[in-house]
């Protein structure tokens, strides 16, 4: 895996690279200018706690829920919700023990459109609930089995209880994508109207594509005047791309989990929205967010939930700040924004160049004479590249046999130089 700047030793067939100052360019990646848009000022609801106990390997003890709340604030989030008090008594009393920490980040608990829900739900300290009640003709008919004027009539009936006790309220539909948009917005209205700090749109099955989210977020933003909150499930591979979209066509707060744990494939990652969002707003994202947090906080979790991270992880993936063909690695040694959209250092990570290989260039290999303390000219680097390559060719190779070439290679340049009574010796040295 990607080691931090501290780190003992690099993978196996890696080679860390001594960073340079880097003048990067302008951002050529800030969106156009648009006034509904909130790149630049998005909030994050940080859901592990809640969504991210659905997933099928999750069991997260009072201990691990505690140390994973403080964690994610420490990082910076926002709000961190939780699951719902009426799942289940260790539940309710797992929310009551976060309420207690005195965390930055606001605690919310997601609870079912029902008074029982919401009575229990506000009795646990939380600072706002979120509720939700599925909207597609496919829940209504399979799941709750209610019509719209249920829906609505209910929906405002808890709102006003919550709002009577001074908390934050969301109201969100399940399934939204999937729902009828006249029902959708007309429940939205009223909602609004009554008085929810944000409305929120779930694509609950990961069936929504960008366009589909600017489109249905552009037309809620025209139709209500509070936040607007989304959650997107990554089903069809989709979920940080929505989430983006869903910023720029005017919505306010992305729910996200550590390594997009949750429900069948999860949802929104936080460090993949964070890796996308630093691109877009550097500012914003590096004064709100400590991300020389987010490995520490993804290895929690990665080992609360009993999983790797994934190889190719936004950030945080081994292979992240890897490179390895040679065109590539010459350009990083020169300039690493030439291959590289996000800096390590600002994840207090490290790049590293793989040059045992058969696709490594000799700029790399130039690069691991000198970390070896040894001074080739660069026709001789090119001579043990070459070597470097035909034991590639035949076998897979470590770092261990690139350097055993090297340092062979070397010796015999150094003894043809001690035995070398006339004309030029080699310029090499140890």
């Amino acid at each position: 895996m990607c080691q931090t700047d501290n780190a003992a030793s690099a993978p196996n067939d890696l080679v860390a690279v001594d960073s340079r100052p880097v003048t990067r360019p302008s951002n050529p990646y800030q969106p156009v200018g648009d006034y509904l848009s909130n790149v630049g000022r998005f909030k994050i609801i940080e859901s592990t706690l809640r969504e991210g106990e659905q997933f099928a390997n999750a069991y997260f003890d009072t201990e691990t829920k505690i140390k994973i709340a403080k964690a994610l604030d420490d990082f910076g989030v926002d709000y961190i919700e939780l699951t719902s008090p009426a799942a289940s008594e260790q539940s309710r009393l797992d929310c009551e023990a976060i309420c207690k920490l005195g965390l930055k980040a606001k605690i919310l608990t997601h609870v079912r459109c029902d008074m029982r829900d919401a009575k229990l739900a506000v009795e646990t300290g939380v600072d706002g609930l979120d509720i939700v009640i599925g909207t597609s003709s496919f829940l209504r008919e399979h799941s709750h089995g209610k019509d719209m004027a249920y829906i609505t009539k209910t929906a405002l009936e808890v709102i006003e209880f919550v709002k009577s006790k001074g908390l934050e309220v969301r109201f969100s539909s399940e399934d939204s994508f999937r729902s009828d948009l006249v029902d959708l917005l007309s429940l939205y209205s009223a909602v609004d109207k009554a008085g929810v700090n944000r409305v929120g749109i779930a694509d609950t099955v990961g069936c929504a594509s960008p366009r589909q989210v600017y489109d249905l977020v552009r037309t809620l933003r025209g139709v209500v005047s509070c936040d607007i909150e989304t959650h997107f499930h990554n089903d069809t591979g989709c979920a940080i791309a929505n989430a983006f979209c869903a910023l720029e066509a005017g919505a306010t707060h992305v729910d996200t989990s550590v390594l997009g744990i949750g429900e069948r494939n999860g949802i929104t990652p936080l460090g993949g929205l964070l890796a996308r969002m630093l691109v877009t707003s550097p500012d914003y994202v590096k004064s709100k967010y400590k991300l020389h947090l987010i490995k520490e906080i993804e290895d929690l979790v990665a080992e609360a939930v009993e999983v790797n991270t994934p190889f190719n992880n936004p950030i945080t993936g081994f292979c992240a700040f890897t490179h390895k063909a040679g065109i590539h690695a010459k350009a990083i040694l020169n300039n690493p924004s030439t291959y590289e959209i996000l800096n390590p250092e600002d994840f207090g990570l490290t790049r590293y160049v793989h040059f045992a290989s058969r696709l490594t260039g000799w700029n790399a290999v130039k690069t691991r004479v000198g970390q070896l303390g040894l001074v080739m000219t660069d026709d001789q680097v090119k001579e043990v590249t070459a070597k470097i390559k035909a034991l590639a060719d035949v076998r897979p190779i470590a770092i261990d046999d690139a350097d055993s070439i090297i340092r062979s290679f070397h010796l015999t340049l150094q003894n043809g130089h001690d035995g070398q009574t006339n004309g030029a010796a080699p310029a090499v040295t140890a």
